[in-house]
């Protein structure tokens, strides 16, 4: 598999026989990894290649530098925004996100620490084992934006930390620490700071070394779950482009821009 493609990426082999493939989304000016045009089709498109390639047994997915994922370009946003076809493009690559992660048939480790929003945080939530620091910062920025909750969030947060804490931090936007991510069920783990990567790469080699027919089935059988919330899913991610056509979202970019709460 040609991998020479994928420029918002530092990709690497590790693990029994070089059969993990490690994938670190690439930080931008050294601070946190955003998701522009490019990058937010790449995070898309990598899952059937690592689906297709029979050399990979697990992949890990992890950010650089001060975190794990910084949300989408401001700039793809207000192109999104403004121009019809960015806006249908970008539609179809979050739909087909979603659902290459959860259709690709090798096991995939999330690492996540610091800030962990946007395209990056759809990746590493949908992943089969999440593991976060417990200093992380997870946060859904969509009703911050000016838009609904799409993405991943309709499809696993409801299952993962039911619906009464779902609707309170997808509407009102509320962070979630690493270690509280673990005590609702939000992420398989957290552990601290400096244990993140050794914890990801140690479950990463148990995932190679054992039965893959075993593993990659029990995966297809449990996304099964995630398959039923389709509907659900395929909803929210309409709604939330409905609202990049509207009003709200160009103040929730002003807003960010300038550093204030938003006016809506």
């Amino acid at each position: 598999m040609d991998y020479s493609r994928y420029k918002t990426f530092n990709l690497s082999r590790r693990g029994p026989g070089d059969s993990v493939l490690d994938i670190q989304m690439k930080a931008q000016n050294g601070k946190l990894p955003t998701a522009g045009h490019d990058g937010h089709w790449e995070l898309c498109e990598i899952w059937r290649d690592v689906s297709a390639d029979d050399s990979v047994r697990c992949a890990v997915l992890r950010g650089e530098g001060m975190g794990f994922s910084g949300g989408g370009d401001l700039a793809l946003v207000q192109d999104m925004a403004s121009d019809f076809a960015v806006r249908t493009r970008v539609w179809k690559e979050a739909r087909d996100l979603v659902y290459n992660v959860i259709n690709c048939d090798k096991p995939i480790v999330s690492a996540m620490h610091g800030p962990a929003v946007g395209a990056g945080l759809v990746a590493g939530l949908l992943a089969d084992i999440s593991i976060a620091a417990k200093s992380a910062k997870i946060v859904d920025g969509h009703t911050r934006l000016g838009v609904a909750a799409g993405d991943h969030a309709a499809i696993v947060w409801p299952l993962l930390c039911g619906m009464a804490k779902a609707k309170y931090y997808l509407m009102l936007c509320e962070p979630v620490s690493g270690e509280e991510a673990e005590r609702i069920g939000l992420v398989s783990l957290a552990v601290n700071d400096d244990e993140l990567l050794p914890r990801a790469y140690e479950l990463a080699d148990r995932l190679a070394s054992g039965s893959q027919t075993a593993i990659r089935w029990t995966k297809y059988s449990l996304n099964n779950w995630l398959r039923q919330a389709g509907p659900a899913f395929d909803t929210s991610l309409a709604l939330e482009f409905m609202g990049f056509g509207g009003p709200d979202v160009h103040e929730g970019v002003a807003s960010l821009r300038e550093r204030r709460a938003p006016r809506f």
